[in-house]
């Protein structure tokens, strides 16, 4: 087993790290993730693998899950982990042109965000609360991600409890969460730290989407499935109907609920 930690894709490489040593690995056109064995004659074979993923978001590590072939071959185990994390991580970050890929590539990536409802506490009722929280939106990798941030809520939680009396809220995500943004020593309020902030409200699952929901977030926060079941835990989702992209310089970019579930992450 060999477990890899990538810096991040760039628009046709992956650049990973592994004994002391930066190392790179072709994508193929478009962005699209193609598998290819890098051998030292510089040919290509492509090769097929599935990775797990260990870490949190798009900066966590990879390990290699064997399916059977080359990895069993000597000196093909770093070859066939590229592989898979090629497989695992997806194309490239999208391009500032490309709003609606960066909502989706952000949210993807993001294993947690900054909720903010309107408090119902004494006190404080009527003002702004931000609280942080786990979500998903579908299993780590390039074809897991449904664009749906899932919660895993009990109304034993504060900000949850403000959702009951008023179900609006926002919800920020942020690179600033991934190695990107410190690879590229950009600050999290630099825009090209891209962040997205969703505007709607927090809705339980119906029966039919709840395994949806379930895979999704256990896939990511295994942690959760072993939380006290005393505390009533369900799943929720967040339902979109705005959503502002700030992702390079010039101000905000804005995105229909439309425009972004009909794009490809």
């Amino acid at each position: 087993m060999v477990t890899l930690r990538p810096y991040w894709m760039t628009a046709d490489n992956l650049i990973f790290h592994y004994q002391g040593c930066s190392r790179r690995a072709h994508i193929g056109e478009g962005g699209q993730t193609s598998l290819f064995r890098l051998a030292e004659s510089r040919e290509a074979r492509p090769l097929s693998r599935r990775a797990e993923h260990v870490g949190a978001g798009a900066g966590g590590a990879w390990q290699l899950s064997v399916v059977g072939g080359c990895c069993g071959m000597s000196g093909l185990t770093l070859l066939c982990a590229v592989a898979a994390l090629l497989l695992a991580a997806g194309g490239a970050i999208p391009r500032p042109e490309e709003a609606a890929r960066m909502a989706r590539f952000v949210l993807h990536n993001c294993d947690w965000g900054a909720l903010a409802t309107l408090s119902a506490q004494e006190g404080l009722r009527g003002h702004p609360f931000a609280n942080i929280f786990s979500l998903s939106d579908g299993p780590p990798g390039p074809f897991g991600g449904s664009g749906v941030p899932y919660l895993y809520l009990t109304d034993m939680e504060i900000s949850v409890q403000d959702l009951e009396i008023n179900s609006n809220a926002s919800l920020t995500v942020s690179l600033a969460q991934t190695p990107y943004c410190k690879k590229h020593k950009y600050d999290p309020q630099n825009p090209l730290c891209a962040h997205i902030i969703f505007c709607g409200s927090i809705v339980k699952v119906n029966d039919s989407e709840a395994d949806l929901a379930k895979k999704a977030l256990f896939s990511r926060h295994p942690e959760m499935e072993g939380w006290p079941k005393d505390h009533n835990w369900f799943f929720a989702k967040f339902n979109i109907t705005n959503i502002w992209v700030l992702d390079y310089f010039g101000g905000l970019k804005i995105v229909t609920p439309e425009e972004y579930y009909s794009v490809k992450p």
